[in-house]
Formats: structure tokens, C-alpha cells, sequence
């Protein structure tokens, strides 16, 4: 998955080629996140090339000599702890999701003072750059190959009562054909059945929820929903929305329907809007709701129906 993660200026030491962690020898590093350093490597038992995944929080640890990994002085071990935990919900949660459009975890361990995971290498190309070098623009036939796969995928997540909360076109990698892999679960959080079980989320402004914005906001498939309408949205216009927040003080986003009908059916520009809804209760409740709306091509029916008990706790 080269070309995945953007590579980013900073100071943390990467793993140096030829490395061995494990039984994993290092090819090179591809890029990186706030939380982790991602290399392809190569498995020495199989010579099968890999994506390994090192967590290395660029404000909570730092390198100490060529492989081990220390707490920072400015950072607090349980701070390190906790964020250590949260990597290893990712591995699990990827671990026990089988899917031909989520990416496959191999294992997960711990070495060097901290922990990696393991996952296929797939080549392709990643949706944020395929995006930027259209500029946009991307076909009607394309979005109809991409996103009624990554909905299939999410009903799986959603179904195992978890919430990806990172969507966006830089976590959606697409292979050959157009066939696409949902990436990053390092944000997924298991469903809270009340307002007060949610932690505070990762956010990426044009791309998360307004509700996601807030410790007291009800995250739910309905926020993974938003951050779907958006990534397609993003297709289309070639760069990220409005953040929701700005919208939720005062929403100067055109509809879809109205500025891009030329170029689109109205029936896609419409379920690209519904998705869209700043008010969650508005929104397409799950995965399945929007993907038969894309296969059947519906659109947005005129009534959205009341809201799940659930939605109102």
C-alpha cells in the first residue's frame, strides 16, 4: 500500500533498512501517522512482501538507538500506556474483521518496547492522490465500483458493533480495477449505547461529523455515514468540504444536487447530500440504508422516517 500515508517533516528516527523486527526485514518506510512509523518489509520466512505498522506517537516516544523504542521525557508512561492500548484495539478489532474490501491483519506483537502490526501489502494506489491528480472529476462508473464496496465493508464493521470514525479519501486504497480497501481503523471504537460511553475522537475537519467534534456528542454508523458522503463528495469536487462545525454555525455548502447536475445523475448528487446532513438524525442511520440507495439508485426519499429510540437517549 505504497503511497498510503503521507510522508510528514518530523524529528522520530525511522528503522533503518535491513532491520530485522521479528522476522520482518525492513525495505523501507512509506510513510507515517500522528501515532505510528508504516514500513514495507519483507517476511523472511516467506519472502512475501508486508505493510508493518510500528507505534512510535510523535509526542509521546522517541527512538533510543536503532530499534528500541523510549517514552518521551515531556510525555507520562500512562499516557504511552494508553495509546499503546488503543493500537491494539486496531490490531484486534482488524483482526476479527474478514472482508475483501477491509485490509487483512496477519499478526500483531510486541518488540522493541513497543508494539507492530502486520498486514498485507496490496499494490495500488491511494484515493487522496488519485483524487489530487484528476483534480476531481472522478467518474460516475468509478464511485459506483468504489463506494457500494466500502458501505459492504462497513456493514461488516458496523454489524460487529464498531464505529471506524476515520473515513476519508487518504484511508481508502484502491487496487487494480478500482477495487478498494478500507485502511487506518486506528480511531475504530466499539458502539456506546449511551452519549456518556464515548471518548473523545480523532477528528478531520471537511471529513468528520459535527457530532464528533464533541466528548458529549452520539457517535454512531450514522458518523461513519457523514464521513462516506464526504469522501464522495471530495471525489467529485476535488478537495475536502467545509469542516462540519463551520457548517453547524452557518452552512454556506451548495448541495451536490445543485452544483454538480450536469456532470452526475441527480440520484447520486442526492444520496451525496442526504449523507451529508449536518443534523445526524437526518442522515442515512447505517451502511446498508445508503448502499441500497446507490444500488437501487433512489436517490433520497422524500420522507426520512423517525429516528431509531436508540438516536434519542
Amino acid at each position: 500500500m505504497l503511497g498510503t500515508y503521507s510522508r510528514m517533516q518530523e524529528t522520530r528516527e525511522s528503522l533503518l533498512p535491513g532491520t530485522t523486527v521479528d522476522c520482518y526485514s525492513i525495505i523501507k518506510r512509506v510513510g507515517s501517522g500522528g501515532f505510528s512509523l508504516i514500513y514495507l518489509a519483507e517476511d523472511e520466512d516467506s519472502q512475501e512482501r508486508v505493510i508493518l505498522k510500528e507505534y512510535l506517537p510523535r509526542k509521546l516516544a522517541q527512538r533510543l538507538g536503532s530499534t528500541r523504542v523510549e517514552i518521551a521525557p515531556t510525555a507520562s508512561p500512562d499516557q504511552f500506556e494508553r495509546g499503546r492500548k488503543l493500537f491494539f484495539q486496531e490490531a484486534k478489532a482488524l483482526s476479527q474483521l474478514s472482508h475483501p474490501n477491509i485490509v487483512n491483519v496477519r499478526t500483531f506483537f510486541l518488540a522493541n518496547n513497543t508494539a507492530y502490526l502486520v498486514m498485507d501489502y496490496e499494490q495500488g494506489r491511494n484515493l487522496a492522490t488519485y483524487i489530487k491528480r484528476h483534480n476531481g472529476k472522478l467518474s460516475t462508473a468509478l464511485l459506483l465500483t468504489v463506494f457500494p464496496a466500502i458501505l459492504d465493508a462497513l456493514s461488516l464493521v458496523h454489524s460487529a458493533n464498531q464505529i471506524h470514525l476515520d473515513i476519508k479519501p487518504s484511508n481508502i486504497h484502491l487496487r487494480s480495477g478500482g477495487r478498494p480497501l478500507l485502511l487506518d481503523f486506528g480511531a475504530i471504537h466499539q458502539l456506546a449505547t449511551t452519549r456518556s460511553g464515548m471518548a473523545s475522537q480523532v477528528i478531520t475537519p471537511g471529513f468528520s461529523p459535527v457530532e464528533q467534534y464533541y466528548s458529549s456528542g452520539y457517535v454512531g454508523p450514522w458518523s461513519d455515514i457523514y464521513a462516506i458522503g464526504a469522501t464522495m463528495r471530495a471525489c467529485i469536487e476535488g478537495k475536502a468540504p467545509p469542516s462540519a462545525i463551520e457548517r453547524h454555525a452557518k452552512d454556506r455548502m451548495q448541495p451536490a444536487v445543485k452544483l454538480f447536475k450536469r456532470h452526475y445523475p441527480k440520484y447520486l448528487l442526492e444520496i451525496i447530500d442526504w449523507a451529508m446532513e449536518v443534523d445526524p438524525l437526518l442522515r442515512p442511520q447505517g451502511a446498508e440504508e445508503l448502499s441500497r440507495a446507490l444500488l437501487l439508485e433512489e436517490g433520497r426519499p422524500e420522507v426520512s422516517g423517525v429516528a431509531p429510540d436508540f438516536l434519542q437517549r
